[in-house]
């Protein structure tokens, strides 16, 4: 694909212009013109993810309205009352925009019902994303100042949730953006870079690795994640809580309780309470390693695990997994007189979600 692209317009010599063009000695041309040669061999290959990048004023905008006008995304309109959900195309399915919200990373079930107006800068970004890949169809999908809305932690994780949304669906999509640190979390299939006017096929290279510090905590920590969880921000007195931490900063937590059991054979079963993920770091994984990492600590300390989930990102993973076993759909959970009114409302809203339970099972010793 080759393109020479030509934008010009004219100068008119005002008393200001001329005095700046004195002062630099700039020469004043009639006509302001700027051509630029691209050449991209995007049908050499097959491809789901591209990258234009370049330093602002390098002409990016100027070749994606050229190159994709009809695949570029304009901008959006949103309502100040309707719920976020209520934003999608009317032939989605709820489980359609749910999924499609927690495949981007908006995995925050508060958010889904909230007007778009009251989320957070890194939320509105990746309900946007959302919108477009669900308006474009299985259309290509070309997004114009990529991630230059957001910090810049919520850019690379948004990165990697909207590559792994694209790659999963099979669709195209190209980010173009004047930040070069996208580049290993959404992990092209081939970068443009407009100022070097140098195109690279690239191979599909694993993100940047995590590293989790995973201690056990005391309940004063669980404010900073109360209200991000999709039943309840009530922690039970009972609870055993532990955080995971990224590079200093509290980025998710998980607490278990002891099983609400009214039989002998389930004293060594202890239940999944409350795991929350905060919301600029949702579609890294980080939960389902979490609660990964909660189930081989209970097991080496003589305990089975089990949790009962209604959130389809969670049960997408838990299903996905070999490290988890499915229990039952929907079901009452067994418990004794005392347990019962303490979770009575917990386990109502969960069955009307579509709950699903299971057990963690660990890795055979080699």
């Amino acid at each position: 694909m080759r393109e020479s692209i030509t934008v010009s317009a004219d100068v008119e010599r005002t008393p200001r212009v001329m005095q700046v063009a004195a002062m630099m000695d700039l020469p004043v041309e009639s006509k302001s013109t700027r051509t630029w040669e691209h050449n991209l061999p995007l049908d050499d290959r097959d491809w789901n993810i591209g990258l234009v990048v370049g330093p602002s004023g390098a002409g990016k905008s100027v070749l994606a309205s050229r190159l994709w006008p009809d695949a570029l995304d304009g901008e959006q309109s949103w309502s100040p009352a309707r719920a976020l959900v209520d934003e999608f195309p009317k032939d989605m399915s709820i489980r359609d925009v749910t999924d499609l919200l927690s495949s981007v990373g908006l995995g925050s079930v508060p958010a889904w019902v909230r007007p778009y107006s009251t989320l957070s800068n890194g939320e509105q970004f990746r309900a946007g994303i959302a919108r477009a890949l669900a308006e474009a169809g299985d259309d290509l999908v070309v997004v114009d100042e990529f991630t230059s809305v957001v910090d810049r932690q919520v850019a690379k994780v948004t990165s990697h949730t909207v590559q792994k949304a694209v790659r999963r669906q099979g669709r195209r999509f190209i980010a173009v953006t004047c930040h070069y640190d996208v580049a290993d979390w959404l992990r092209p299939d081939w970068v443009y870079d407009v100022a070097a006017t140098t195109f690279q096929w690239r191979s599909n290279q694993p993100r940047p690795p995590l590293h989790l510090d995973i201690h056990e905590d005391s309940r004063a920590i669980w404010p900073l994640f109360a209200h991000h969880h999709y039943l309840s921000g009530h922690l039970l007195n009972s609870a055993k809580c532990f955080t995971a931490w990224l590079d200093g900063a509290p980025v998710a937590f998980t607490s278990y309780m002891p099983f609400p059991h009214a039989s002998p054979k389930a004293r060594n079963i202890k239940m999944g309470h409350r795991l929350v993920v905060l919301p600029d770091y949702q579609g890294l994984g980080i939960g389902g390693r979490l609660d990964d990492w909660l189930g081989q600590w209970l097991y080496e300390r003589g305990y089975r695990y089990r949790n009962v989930v209604a959130h389809p990102g969670m049960i997408r993973y838990y299903t996905n997994s070999p490290r988890w076993a499915l229990k039952g759909r929907g079901a009452r959970l067994k418990s004794s007189p005392s347990a019962r009114s303490s979770l009575a409302g917990k386990q109502a809203k969960a069955r009307r979600l579509g709950s699903v339970s299971f057990e963690y099972v660990p890795p055979r010793a080699a």
